[in-house]
């Protein structure tokens, strides 16, 4: 990884420690780059209706987005039982499809084996082309 790949890693470890995770044991925490350079970070947050928890991912990407941003370069992901983040923690379906909204095909995705593009995640996205 470089640098700038390890540092946005380092903010996602660090986003872990607010999860609440009283269910799963699972903390997530995820660093969303935008294009202007800022972060925002986002943890997973679990509810005891599991269907509401809501994922690290989605409230970088929330939070980003209700302050103005909306164009991103980059999200690292970082998520573990332990204090142990160097197994990759993948973004879920739901994760993916909300950034292929704001993303394009090389938005890159950092976990913890290195940098990947959303679409070796997504590679058949839902999109507004399947609106028409």
């Amino acid at each position: 990884m470089t640098k700038k790949e390890i540092e946005l890693f380092s903010c996602a470890v660090r986003a872990a420690e607010n999860s609440y995770s009283p269910y799963s044991h699972f903390r997530v925490g995820a660093a969303l780059l935008t294009e202007s350079g800022q972060v925002f970070t986002g943890c997973n947050i679990e509810n005891v209706s599991y269907s509401l928890t809501i994922c690290a991912e989605r409230t970088a990407i929330f939070k980003a987005v209700s302050e103005g941003f909306s164009a991103f370069t980059a999200i690292a992901v970082a998520g573990s039982s332990s204090d142990d983040f160097s197994k990759p923690c993948h973004p879920c379906g739901a994760c993916l499809q909300v950034l292929s909204q704001f993303c394009g095909d090389d938005f890159m995705v950092i976990l913890s084996d290195g940098a990947h593009t959303l679409k070796d995640f997504l590679p058949f996205v839902f999109s507004d082309d399947n609106l028409s």
